[in-house]
């Protein structure tokens, strides 16, 4: 019944005025008199006191009159009311107490008259009856404690939901009836001047007024501001601030989407200075609600394919800075390393982020990761050391804060303090790419067919327990994005894992947790409580998890297997071996479920029930029972060759009957673990089945460590088969997905043997190299175009994964999906060479387009490069459509250094009289990793 937006319904029916999208965007009585007039207000009264007085009176039916559940059905109706129906549900508690307790509802109201006609302070009184409320119930009815505890929970909910929400201040039945329509005003219920100190909704004032109130509230300095929604009336802003010469104010957008993970909008939108009368604040806000509708503004927002939204408008006390910049917490060019990337300038940051000036340039080394301490600073200029170093500690904080998200910061420090002026994300490096738990479930380099099905099974399956718990909160979420192939080894996606969890209403580091041990962060109560059906529910999964399992092995793992052992590959058609391959993916998708949910389970066991792992039996695990199988068969070939040659231990035991007897042993173990092999997950590695030699010499080891002496290993002990029944499930479902995967990898090589009998392969290992869809395609169409072109991509990526191999040091964490590679040298000579900043990856060549105002846009392609003398946002209305960029000044956190990298172009900035020395039509190569543009004959002649 809480969750009922009757409210929302009655001024939407009404007056067609959205509640949610207006004033506070509570939905409150309050607002529906303000924004739906008299009528709307008080049917509303009426709807939310029907609400209260019915759950009292369906609690009385079924428990009596008096009791502590009518107390507790309060509590549900209100924790409703705030989770969905976005309200506190004061109306609700106040008619429905008054039906529960009238004579402890008529002391507390006067009581809370009186205080409230003395004190004169709304927040005050508004709380002192939260305070009288339990307490008048404790006197009344000291003997019922059930009683008092409900009042006390109540009156605890309703304050901390009073702390969560902007003003939701609703008047009680009594005040509505006698206050005029000005009074409603006075108690702001009708509008609420948003500030920095609220905590607002970035879907309703955009990401970057909610991130500085964020941040704010967090404690850093932010300066005092106000927010316009974007249908909000500008005028009751304007007549409550008082700007003037000494106290000016700065104007700033705040446009839905603006600031976000998906784009930062860098330069985009208007920003005003110097609003010292309101006059000027008033046609401030105006320019920059407009600046919305900018042709910049507009091709930037459809080059990138965000979806249309409205502008919201920040109000900001203006900072007067003796050094103003902007900190990158991650340089967005080697997109990794612990370097803080920080361009500063004398004054407030304006010019800097245009891109009108270089800045001085720092980088400033992380050395203490922990601590965040930073000794070693790259760079000199004006600015004191000292102020960089507190730059830098100040953005790796707020990285810290947003769950390692690198974070692009504009500060200004005014002589005294070190000011928060924006902070967002670097839209470029994300998403953040992990190798913490890919390295694990599917390390070394990967190859495209051990991929094509790795990746749809891992993700379908993830993207399944995750909508089992969202429902339709899953909505919007690509779960196809969860993983992906960087320098051909398998990355987990981070920030999209972490935004998944969130959602969840789990810690971020969820993931790492159940699998590493990583320390957790605390969830968020609001969306564990809208999640909580969903998290039951995979709860309850958890629980039937080894009935489920014991079901499909029974219904489809065991048959399945079976009848795949005893089928002979060698004599099937293409056809039929595909048929054969879509039977075990088939299985696999199902064995995929356990694979994944069966370690997790085990961990999060053994974390609850403080399970050492020295008392865990991991027998059950195939590599684990192989290992103790061949020291066994060891010690029964040592006992006969005492003395052996290791050269030829296979060959001396052939040579006696006891020596086959264990050869025999040996070929029947191989049998029973042939599916096994180094990299259990990759089926482009041989199995031991086929390649038994690494096993042979592991034999032969054993052999020579083997000791007659008593073995002095102690016994495990499990002290929890709650834990153990996990553990061994784990086990259970590794051998059923490895020998799935066996299973499928011989399916894969009687295929390529046909082939290379009939030329569509060239060599061993090819078939590896192909996707599963062009498998398939090949099956069907086999025609000498396609088997050509198949044969040229085996020969790229084969290339591909040579020089993937030489890569010896492969970063634990990627950001954006363009990370950093060897830069090719040069493939044409230079005459001249021209160095400047590198702000934007990539190399391409093409012609110069000098352009040194706006007053004329020149006819630009993909192959022009545009030279200017700077790049503020005027200029970013051409760089989608230009392939590289060459500015005057500006270093790489400019907005226009932002937008080319958003944009995919290379950039170079501050390459000193580019726009005189560069003449229109030169051909050149741009260099956007190193900075450097090179001159050349046009290589295209006439």
């Amino acid at each position: 019944m809480g969750a009922l937006p009757l409210v929302s319904w009655i001024v939407k029916a009404l007056t067609g005025k959205q509640l949610v999208h207006i004033g506070t965007g509570n939905i409150s009585v309050s607002a529906a008199f303000y924004h739906g007039g008299t009528l709307a207000g008080i049917a509303a009264i009426l709807s939310e006191a029907s609400k209260g007085i019915g759950v009292v009176l369906i609690a009385r039916a079924f428990f009596g009159q008096g009791t502590s559940w009518e107390l507790i059905a309060l509590i549900a109706l209100v924790i409703g009311r705030y989770v969905v129906g976005r309200g506190a549900g004061t109306t609700n508690v106040v008619w429905g107490f008054m039906v529960h307790d009238p004579l402890a509802a008529t002391f507390v109201f006067l009581l809370a008259s009186i205080s409230f006609i003395i004190v004169r302070d709304r927040q005050i009184a508004k709380y002192g009856v939260l305070l009288l409320f339990p307490i008048i119930e404790l006197l009344l009815h000291v003997e019922d404690m059930p009683r008092i505890m409900a009042a006390v929970i109540l009156a605890g909910l309703l304050g901390w939901i009073y702390s969560q929400i902007p003003d939701d201040f609703e008047l009680s039945i009594g005040e509505a009836e006698q206050e005029s329509q000005a009074a409603l005003k006075f108690f702001r219920g009708d509008y609420k001047l948003l500030s920095l100190d609220d905590k607002l909704d970035e879907s309703r004032v955009g990401h970057k007024a909610a991130r500085l109130s964020e941040i704010r509230r967090w404690g850093y300095p932010v300066p005092q501001g106000w927010v316009l929604s974007p249908y909000d009336d500008p005028e009751i802003l304007i007549e409550t601030l008082y700007p003037s010469e000494l106290s000016p104010l700065v104007v700033r957008s705040s446009a839905i989407g603006e600031d976000s993970e998906q784009a930062s909008g860098a330069g985009q939108y208007e920003t005003i200075l110097n609003a010292t009368t309101r006059q000027r604040l008033k046609e401030a806000i105006s320019r920059v609600k407009l600046s919305y509708e900018n042709p910049n503004a507009v091709q930037y927002r459809q080059s990138l394919r965000l979806k249309e939204t409205a502008m919201a408008v920040l109000i900001q006390q203006q900072i007067r800075g003796v050094f103003s910049g902007v900190a990158f917490s991650r340089d967005p060019m080697t997109q990794q390393g612990d370097a803080v990337v920080i361009e500063a300038l004398s004054g407030n940051p304006n010019d800097l982020v245009e891109g009108k000036v270089t800045p001085e340039q720092y980088r400033a080394f992380v050395v203490d990761t922990a601590n965040f301490s930073f000794v070693q600073l790259e760079g000199e200029g004006k600015i004191p050391a000292v102020l960089i170093k507190q730059v830098a500690y100040l953005a790796r904080h707020l990285e810290d804060k947003y769950h390692g998200i690198p974070q692009d910061v504009e500060w200004s420090f005014d002589g005294q303090t070190l000011w928060v002026l924006q902070a967002r994300p670097i839209s470029t490096l994300l998403p953040i790419w992990t190798r913490k738990i890919a390295a694990e479930v599917i390390p070394g380099i990967i190859h495209p067919l051990t991929w094509s099905i790795n990746r749809p099974l891992t993700c379908g399956v993830w993207g399944e327990i995750f909508t089992l718990v969202l429902g339709r909160s899953s909505s919007g979420l690509d779960f196809n994005q969860t993983a992906i192939l960087h320098y051909s080894r398998a990355y987990f996606n981070a920030s999209l894992l972490g935004a998944i969890f969130r959602r969840m209403g789990l810690p971020p580091e969820s993931l790492e947790f159940l699998t590493r041990g990583t320390k957790l962060s605390k969830p968020h109560l609001t969306s564990t409580l809208q999640n909580l059906s969903g998290l039951l529910r995979l709860f309850g999964k958890e629980l039937t998890l080894l009935r489920d399992f014991q079901r499909d092995e029974k219904k489809y793992f065991a048959p399945g297997l079976s009848q795949l052992a005893e089928e002979s590959i060698d004599i099937l058609e293409p056809q039929d071996i595909l048929y054969r391959i879509d039977s075990i993916l088939d299985l696999l998708h199902h064995a995929t479920y356990y694979s994944i949910f069966a370690p997790i389970s085990a961990s999060l066991r053994q974390m609850l029930f403080r399970v050492k792992d020295s008392e865990i039996d991991n027998s059950f695990t195939p590599e684990i029972s192989a290992l103790k199988s061949l020291n066994i068969l060891a010690a029964s070939a040592k006992v006969m060759f005492p003395e052996f040659d290791p050269e030829t231990l296979f060959e001396d035991l052939a040579l006696s009957v006891k020596g086959q007897e264990v050869l025999a042993e040996f070929e029947q173990w191989l049998q029973k673990y042939g599916y096994l092999s180094e990299v259990g997950t990759d089926i482009a590695i041989p199995t031991w089945k086929e390649d038994p030699c690494s096993v042979k010499q592991l034999f032969m080891q054993i052999i020579q460590r083997y000791s007659s002496a008593p073995n002095q290993e102690s016994c495990v002990k499990t002290s929890n088969g709650f834990v153990q029944k996990r553990v061994n499930l784990k086990g259970k479902v590794t051998e059923t997905y490895s020998r799935l995967l066996a299973e499928l990898r011989w399916s894969f090589i009687a295929l390529e043997q046909f082939w290379l009998e009939s030329g569509v392969l060239s060599e061993q290992g090819d078939i590896f190299f192909l996707e599963l869809a062009e498998i398939r395609l090949l099956i069907e169409c086999n025609d000498l175009e396609l088997v050509q072109g198949l044969q040229s991509k085996i020969r790229v990526r084969r290339s591909k994964r040579e020089q993937d191999s030489q890569v010896q040091t492969v970063p634990l964490l990627v950001y954006g999906n363009s990370p950093s590679v060897p830069i090719a040298p040069s493939s044409f000579y230079s005459s001249q060479i021209l160095q400047g900043i590198p702000a934007s990856h990539g190399q391409v060549e093409g012609r110069i387009k000098v352009l040194r105002n706006l007053e004329f846009l020149p006819e630009v392609n993909q192959e022009t490069i545009l030279v200017v003398p700077y790049t503020d946002s005027g200029w970013t209305l051409l760089l989608g459509q230009v392939g590289g960029l060459i500015a005057e000044v500006g270093g790489r956190l400019s907005h226009g250094a932002i937008i080319a990298r958003e944009y995919g172009i290379p950039a170079v900035m501050n390459v000193h009289n580019a726009t005189s020395f560069l003449k229109d039509e030169q051909w050149v190569r741009v260099d956007g990793s190193r900075g450097l543009v090179e001159i050349s004959d046009d290589p295209r002649p006439c």
